[in-house]
C-alpha cells in the first residue's frame, strides 16, 4: 500500500521532535498504522537551517500556502504557533480536502468552533493531542477511554513552567522572581513568560479539556484565568505547615446551573496525588460516575514527548483514511448535532473552600469583628491561626468552608475598609479533588 505523504508547517521543537520520531521510527510506525507515513514537505522560515536538519531528503519551502496546496499532502501538520498565519493555512488546508493534525493549543482555543465546524462540513479530521500536556495522551483518554461515563470535573497542572516555579519556591524557599529566573535559565520558561505566569497557557489548554469532557463549544472568553506573579513565599510556608501545597491549576467542572472554567492557584491536601506533582511535569485528574477518580501524568512539553503525540494523531489517522466521515471518531468527542449550550458559570457563581490571610493591629476586638463580617457574608471559619509580625501587628490566616466566591469577595470588601486592617487580604482558592 502506497505510503500516506505528510507536509510540515514548521520544523523548529516540536516539528524537529516530529521528523525524529517518524525517521527513527519508521517501522514500528508503520506496523501500527498499516501503511508508511511520510513526510515530503515542510514550510519553514530558515531554509537552511531546515536543510541542516533534514538534508535533501524531502522538499523545503517558505510559503506555507503553497504547501497547504499541494495535491500530494494528504495530511497537513501544523507546528508553527500563534493564531493568525497558523489559522490562514489551517482553514486552507480543510477547503483543499486534507486532514489536520496540530500542537497549536492558543489556535483551536480561540478559533476551534470555526475550524472543527469547517473540518466537519469537509469531511476531514483534526486532531491535537499534542495541544495539550505535551506527551500525555489525555485528549484520546476523554475522547474515546471514558467515553462511557458522565464526566463530573477534571482537574490538571497542565503548564510545566508555573509548576517548576511552585516548586521551587517550596523546596528551596526562594522568591517568585529567584523561582522564574531559575526557569528561564533552564529553559523551562520563555523569555518573555507572560502566557505562562499569567496562566493564559494553561487556559487555553483546559478549555479544549472542558469541551471533551462536556460536549460543549469552545469558550475560552468566559474562562477565569488568574496567575501565580503575585504568590508571596509566605503563603506558600503558611500552606505547607496548614497540610497543602499550593498549585496552578485548571478546573473545570459540571454543576447543576452550569460549567466551571477557572485556572488559578489553588492549596491542594498534600497527600492528594496532585499535589506531589514536581518541576516541569504535567498530570491532569479526572473524575467520572462510573470509573471514578483517574490520573494521568507525565512530560507536558519537550521537542520528543510532545512529537509522541503529534505521531499518534497521524497514525490515528492513517489507519481511518478510508474510513467513512460519519463513522469516525467525533472531533471533540460528541458527535457534533449533540453539542449542549451549557453556561460557563460566572466566578461569583463558583463554590469553593478559601484560604484568607491578612495583616492586622494586634489589639482586642479584631478577631471577633473580622469573623462577624465573614458570618454575616455567610462564610463558616473552618480553622484559624494567627502569627506575631513585630510589636503591634499580627498576620491572621483563615480558612473557611466551601462558600460561593461572590460571597467572599463582599466579605473582603468589607475587611478592607476596616481601620485596623494593614494589608491587602491575600485569597486563595482550596480544592479537595475528592
Amino acid at each position: 500500500m502506497r505510503p500516506v505523504k505528510v507536509g510540515l508547517l514548521g520544523l523548529g521543537v516540536v516539528g524537529g521532535g516530529t521528523w525524529a520520531v517518524l525517521t527513527g521510527n519508521a517501522e514500528e510506525i508503520a506496523r501500527r498504522a498499516g501503511r508508511r507515513i511520510e513526510v515530503v514537505a515542510a514550510a519553514v522560515r530558515d531554509i537552511e537551517k531546515a536543510r541542516r536538519l533534514v538534508g535533501d531528503a524531502i522538499a523545503i519551502t517558505s510559503d506555507g500556502m503553497a504547501l497547504v496546496r499541494d495535491p500530494d499532502i494528504e495530511i497537513v501538520v501544523e507546528l508553527i504557533g500563534g493564531d493568525t498565519q497558523a489559522f490562514e493555512w489551517v482553514m486552507e488546508a480543510i477547503r483543499q480536502g486534507k486532514h489536520v493534525v496540530t500542537a497549536n493549543k492558543a489556535l483551536l482555543a480561540r478559533h476551534g468552533n470555526e475550524i472543527f465546524a469547517a473540518a466537519h462540513a469537509q469531511g476531514v479530521m483534526v486532531a491535537f493531542e499534542a495541544a495539550v500536556a505535551g506527551g500525555i495522551p489525555i485528549v484520546k483518554a476523554i475522547r474515546e477511554g471514558l467515553t462511557a461515563n458522565h464526566i463530573q470535573w477534571l482537574a490538571g497542572i497542565i503548564n510545566g513552567t508555573t509548576n517548576f516555579i511552585l516548586s521551587e519556591m517550596r523546596v528551596r524557599g526562594v522568591s517568585f522572581e529567584q523561582a522564574l529566573a531559575d526557569a528561564q535559565r533552564l529553559g523551562y520558561a520563555e523569555a518573555d513568560p507572560t502566557f505562562d505566569i499569567e496562566g493564559v497557557d494553561a487556559a487555553h489548554k483546559l478549555t479544549l479539556l472542558a469541551s471533551l469532557a462536556f460536549g460543549i463549544p469552545v469558550q475560552f472568553d468566559k474562562a477565569y484565568i488568574e496567575g501565580i506573579a503575585n504568590l508571596a513565599q509566605e503563603d506558600i510556608a503558611h500552606a505547607e505547615r496548614l497540610g497543602y501545597r499550593i498549585k496552578l491549576l485548571g478546573i473545570t467542572k459540571r454543576r447543576p446551573e452550569g460549567i466551571e472554567l477557572r485556572v488559578h492557584p489553588a492549596l491542594i491536601p498534600a497527600e492528594r496525588l496532585l499535589a506531589n506533582v514536581e518541576g516541569a511535569m504535567n498530570a491532569v485528574m479526572i473524575s467520572g460516575d462510573m470509573v471514578g477518580a483517574t490520573l494521568y501524568y507525565g512530560q507536558g512539553a519537550g521537542a520528543l514527548p510532545t512529537a509522541s503525540s503529534v505521531v499518534a494523531d497521524l497514525v490515528d489517522m492513517t489507519r481511518l483514511l478510508a474510513a467513512d466521515p460519519e463513522h469516525r471518531v467525533p472531533l471533540l468527542a460528541f458527535q457534533p448535532d449533540a453539542m449542549a449550550d451549557t453556561p460557563i458559570l460566572a466566578m461569583a457563581a463558583v463554590s469553593s473552600s478559601y484560604y484568607l490571610r491578612l495583616r492586622v493591629e494586634d489589639r482586642p476586638g479584631v478577631l471577633a469583628d473580622l469573623a462577624r463580617i465573614l458570618a454575616d457574608s455567610g462564610i463558616s471559619i473552618g480553622s484559624m491561626f494567627q502569627e506575631p509580625h513585630g510589636e503591634n501587628a499580627a498576620d491572621i490566616i483563615f480558612l473557611s468552608h466551601e462558600a460561593l466566591e461572590g460571597d467572599i469577595d463582599r466579605a473582603i470588601a468589607k475587611i478592607q475598609t476596616l481601620s485596623f486592617v494593614k494589608s491587602k487580604v491575600t485569597r486563595l482558592r482550596v480544592e479537595h479533588l475528592s
